[in-house]
């Protein structure tokens, strides 16, 4: 089949300003992807004439599909009409069925028609009009030389109702397309390059139809295989065989798919293992408990946590032993085991865990820079430690944290399982 392409056009100084978030891109390309449409570029220009002529010619080189969005006001300042007029040489007329769909959008809100939204319904004649049911701006649709432009406001939730119920059925209709299926797969404490490394061998054996991307973030590599072709179901198969294959060489990595959130995934392992726990948070403040009890039906599984930042909170809350801080200090490994097992036993926990560090951008040593943190596991059984040697920004230092200590608890809870089996 042909591989439909697209390009979204955004127009609008305040987007190039910062001044609003476009949105409007990111939901529409996301549409055209479920249709079989692929999204190869989107461009923001701003309200000039010359850009926006200058943006029309070089997308319509480019692709097969351009849409625009914004620039459809009743003021001076929106010229997308008048631009898309001169771009497929048309005059602009007043078109009645729109000026009737405007007529009545006002009637309907007991208001006045005045002129300057009289004469938005004025519209290239060379256009389809496309109905805006929940505004005054009508959409239009171009079609030359194969290509479709189809210009919406720039108001999300009037462009979504015309791509819901207009465009994307009629490109449904005017392009035959190929499927796009997108399975992700979701790993957690392996670096982009290790993980990599460990895969080539399997990346380089994918079918040419299949295609992998890595995406990194905080702690955690998303890998994405998309899948192109006539036949979903076959797609399916096909991916479901190749992640089998993937957990052989990095199955310990692996913790979910799609949507799927690291907090999410421990929750649900100790729901299903029937155990507690309890957080003692010193460098990362509350934010991996934040994590934790954002999932829904937490209160089965999670007892409390306690921020003992200062030392003297962590002997008086705690019990930390007064001594340990003394010979080792609060960022020490000896003190994160101490803290683990005490707040296990505090708040009568199956399991207790704990962090301690520097988050920056002060309070480094030379024995102790920034971004040093400790975490710790207990369960009564067992306490396992770890040493974060991070970075310079408090943020990511407090994120980064709360992913390792995540990890941390799944990898713990997982040896739970195998050695029950």
């Amino acid at each position: 089949m042909n591989k439909t392409k697209a390009e979204i056009l955004t127009i609008g100084d305040e987007i190039l300003y910062g001044q609003l978030l476009d949105t409007n891109s990111q939901w529409m390309s996301a549409e055209l992807d479920k249709i079989g449409i692929k999204t190869i570029r989107k461009t923001t220009v701003g309200d000039t004439r010359e850009d926006i002529l200058t943006a029309f010619k070089e997308a319509e080189a480019r692709v097969d599909i351009v849409l625009i969005t914004g620039g459809l006001g009743p003021t001076n300042d929106d010229l997308t009409k008048p631009c898309l007029a001169e771009y497929f040489g048309c005059e602009i007329a007043m078109n009645e069925a729109a000026l009737q769909e405007v007529s009545n959008f006002f009637a309907s809100k007991g208001l006045e028609l005045t002129e300057v939204n009289r004469l938005q319904a004025a519209l290239p004649v060379c256009c389809d009009m496309v109905s805006n049911k929940l505004g005054t701006a009508p959409g239009m649709w171009f079609e030359r030389n194969g290509k479709v432009f189809v210009s919406m406001p720039g108001v999300p939730h009037e462009m979504k109702k015309m791509m819901t119920d207009t465009v994307i059925p009629q490109l449904q209709q005017v392009f035959q397309t190929d499927i796009i299926f997108h399975k992700i797969i979701k790993t957690i404490g392996i670096g982009e390059s290790w993980l990599a490394e460990m895969i080539k061998d399997w990346e380089d054996s994918l079918p040419e139809h299949i295609k992998l991307a890595y995406l990194p973030s905080m702690g955690q590599v998303k890998l994405r295989l998309t899948a192109i072709g006539d036949n979903l179901d076959k797609l399916k198969v096909e991916v479901e065989s190749l992640i089998q294959d993937l957990h052989k060489l990095a199955g310990k990595y692996i913790y979910g798919y799609d949507t799927d959130q690291i907090e999410e995934v421990v929750g649900k392992m100790l729901l299903d293992q029937h155990k507690t726990i309890a957080l003692a948070e010193s460098c990362t403040g509350g934010y991996v408990s934040h994590k934790i009890t954002s999932i829904a039906g937490s209160s089965q599984y999670y007892q409390g946590s306690v921020i003992p930042y200062h030392n003297s909170l962590k002997i008086d809350i705690l019990g930390v032993n007064e001594q340990t801080l003394l010979d080792h200090g609060a960022v020490s490994e000896q003190t994160v085991y101490e803290m683990a097992n005490l707040v296990r036993k505090r708040f009568n926990a199956d399991i207790g865990v704990a962090t301690s560090g520097i988050a920056g951008p002060g309070g480094g040593t030379p024995d102790k820079p920034v971004g040093t943190v400790w975490i710790a596991y207990a369960d009564g059984e067992q306490t396992i430690t770890r040493k974060l040697q991070l970075w310079k920004d408090r943020d990511i230092n407090i994120q980064a944290t709360a992913v390792a200590l995540l990890n941390l608890i799944r990898i713990s809870l997982s040896k739970s399982i195998e050695i029950k089996q």
